[in-house]
């Protein structure tokens, strides 16, 4: 039957999506917390919308769940986001970055 099934990857990305828009930062902070859990490229895009979220605390999540996923494509986009932030956001960004630096390249990232 269908429904009875795990979720697709499709429906978990639009669940989070509705997470990070909606006008809670709780919604938002555990939203990103997800999408670092799904490892998956298609996480990305969120990853990074929330890199921009207007409460510190979704920054910083956002920050670290980048620095989880790994994705060298967000390297640019965290040094761009140090510029301005706030001590705490800007700490976690520069782990990110450390923790994407030493990761050894993934196949198709």
């Amino acid at each position: 039957m269908e429904g009875d099934g795990p979720p697709s990857e499709e429906e978990i990305l639009a669940h989070y999506q509705r997470m990070i828009s909606d006008g809670n930062p709780v919604s938002r902070w555990k939203a990103v917390e997800g999408l670092a859990r799904m490892d998956s490229p298609a996480a990305f895009p969120l990853l990074v919308q929330a890199l921009s979220d207007e409460d510190w605390r979704v920054r910083q999540k956002a920050a670290w769940a980048l620095g989880v996923v790994g994705d060298a494509r967000a390297i640019p986009i965290l040094q761009r986001a140090l510029q301005g932030e706030k001590e705490d956001v800007r700490e976690m960004i520069m782990e990110a970055l450390s923790s994407i630096r030493r990761r050894p390249p993934a196949e198709g990232r």
